[in-house]
């Protein structure tokens, strides 16, 4: 017997029992260990890992369930010849590195598109102003645990385990429509919301329905990169209008454009808000020119300084305003969850085009939402996020002013990020890279530039992950590295 496979490497959040289960299948898939092959008793095993017995012995049965092992009466658990077989057969049939010239196929190359780049272990560093991400200790776990156990349960199984084909959980649908939409002054029927994968689904599936090459794009600049990128995906006439204080201006350069993508409670990433004359000037204008407005609401809960202006959308009587909205900030961005709200004729197109593309997102994801925000958890960890970002916003209000002086102006409408503008000659990304090896993640805003003009010396702050007691320790080092007192 080969002991030497069996070795356990400890993983947090992960039972004994399932590491048990992920080495053996591991093992019999990589072929090392054959069919017909007997494993180690239940005692040895569990004295090799260093675990309990009654834990090998669950893994056992747990496998023999599956297929994985066979049982035989007081001889132990072997390898199932079948399972072995099928690991066999599959194994001449390697993917060759021979083949078609793939480049010259491509009809597109969005790999070479310059993208928002995110360090994925943000987590480990001590000062993570990253933007978009969530504080894992404000989250109500045990509550989401609860919604999935109901969703899960014997009694709600129709509504997710089968396909719905083009169709949404209604129960989502409603609670979108009766709970979220309000908010922001919306009234929709069913037939006019779409529940898609994030908010960039929701742009993507505008873009392919609506963009051909002869169409002209206006977009906020600085703004969404990845709205750039799936814009330039579908024709080269997009019109980036630089922004001022009050988000995107209301002008002639709006003229002759089909469409124009527009975040007005919350500029991104300036965090800018449009007044509302500047709105009413926009629906006015877009009227005059046949435009269609996409307005990008993409943090609509986290709005607790002031009063809150109504979505475009609410103000809009021709249904001229396709309404995106997201759930990522006010959950997690990993549920992937978003909605659009337009004329029904556009949400029928944009249904079924997503058919084609996933059908729709996950139906158990939908339901496990839709109880989160019927059972009343979704508004309480609103509220505690308001609480929290409110302290947050102030300490690194405070922060900047002292050790970043004139570099940052406040939002007006809360949010979870903060527009800084270093002295002229920064380089945001060389002040980035050396503030990373201090521990300190900063995201520089080239990027958000489009254009050939690209300014290097903004980036942007964000609290929404980082503890409110390291907010200023943080910029501190910030402040060290701009000014020269660190080098950089």
């Amino acid at each position: 017997m080969r002991d030497a496979i069996f070795n356990l490497q400890r993983v947090e959040n992960v039972s004994l029992q399932a590491q048990i289960r992920e080495m053996l299948v591991s093992a019999i898939l990589d072929g090392q260990l054959d069919g017909g092959e007997p494993l180690p008793s239940s005692r040895r095993m569990s004295g090799m890992l260093g675990v309990s017995r009654n834990t090998v012995v669950l893994a056992y049965q747990n496998l023999v369930d599956d297929g994985y092992l066979t049982s035989r009466e007081r001889s132990g658990y072997y390898v199932s010849p079948g399972m072995a077989s099928q690991t066999d057969a599959l194994s001449p049939h390697l993917i060759s590195n021979r083949g078609p010239a793939w480049r010259s196929r491509f009809r597109v190359h969005p790999s070479e598109q310059e993208n928002i780049v995110k360090t994925l272990d943000w987590p480990s560093y001590p000062y993570p102003f990253v933007y978009g991400q969530v504080d894992q200790q404000m989250f109500p776990l045990p509550a989401w645990r609860e919604c999935a156990r109901q969703a899960l349960g014997r009694r709600a199984m129709d509504a997710w385990t089968g396909d719905r084909l083009i169709h949404d959980d209604p129960m989502l649908v409603e609670q979108i429509r009766t709970h979220i939409l309000p908010r922001r002054g919306i009234t929709a029927r069913p037939d006019q919301i779409l529940v898609t994968m994030g908010a960039q689904n929701a742009l993507y599936l505008l873009a392919s329905l609506l963009f051909t090459e002869e169409t002209v794009v206006g977009l906020e600049n600085p703004g969404y990169p990845d709205m750039w990128n799936i814009a330039r995906l579908m024709t080269e006439n997009v019109r980036p209008i630089p922004v001022d204080d009050g988000g995107l201006p209301i002008d002639e350069r709006l003229d002759g454009c089909d469409y124009v993508y527009v975040t007005p409670s919350h500029q991104f990433p300036t965090t800018a808000k449009m007044p509302l004359p500047r709105r009413i000037e926009l629906l006015e204008r877009a009227a005059a020119n046949d435009t269609v407005i996409i307005e990008d609401d993409y943090e609509f809960e986290t709005n607790y300084i002031g009063t809150p202006t109504p979505a475009l959308k609410s103000m809009d009587d021709e249904g001229r305003v396709i309404y995106v909205g997201s759930l990522s900030k006010s959950l997690f961005p990993g549920l992937r969850l978003g909605f659009m709200v337009a004329a029904k004729p556009l949400i029928d197109e944009a249904r079924a085009l997503r058919r084609l593309m996933l059908r729709h997102p996950p139906t158990v994801n939908q339901r496990q939402t839709a109880l989160f925000l019927s059972l009343g958890h979704h508004d309480a960890l609103i509220h505690r996020l308001h609480r929290e970002f409110r302290k947050r916003w102030e300490v690194m209000d405070r922060a900047l002013q002292q050790y970043l002086p004139a570099s940052a102006r406040r939002p007006s409408f809360g949010g979870t990020s903060f527009w800084v503008r270093g002295p002229d000659g920064l380089d945001a990304m060389r002040l980035a890279e050396a503030a990373k090896a201090e521990g300190v993640l900063i995201e520089p805003g080239r990027v958000h530039f489009f254009g050939p003009e690209q300014p290097r010396n903004y980036f942007r702050l964000a609290f929404s992950s980082i503890p409110t007691d390291r907010i200023e320790p943080g910029i501190r080092i910030l402040s060290e590295l701009t000014y020269g007192t660190r080098r950089i």
